[in-house]
């Protein structure tokens, strides 16, 4: 007798994309204030604005010279 195994397969599949998943949104979570200010600072001298560090991460504004 035979066993199909492409069954399982799919199953580890789905399992390993569900940890990774979990762990890259865990991640986003813990540094999505830096990153957002990293993309703020980034973008204020494309609009001739200077860069204010916030209080907080993720706070940060860009405001006229």
């Amino acid at each position: 007798m035979k066993i199909n195994s492409k069954g399982q397969a799919l199953v580890e599949y789905i399992l390993i994309i569900a940890v990774i998943s979990v762990v890259v949104v865990s991640i986003v979570k813990l540094l999505g204030g830096y990153l957002q200010d990293a993309m703020t600072k980034s973008s204020c001298p494309l609009l001739d604005k200077v860069y204010v560090e916030g209080s907080k991460p993720g706070e940060g504004t860009c405001v006229d010279q």
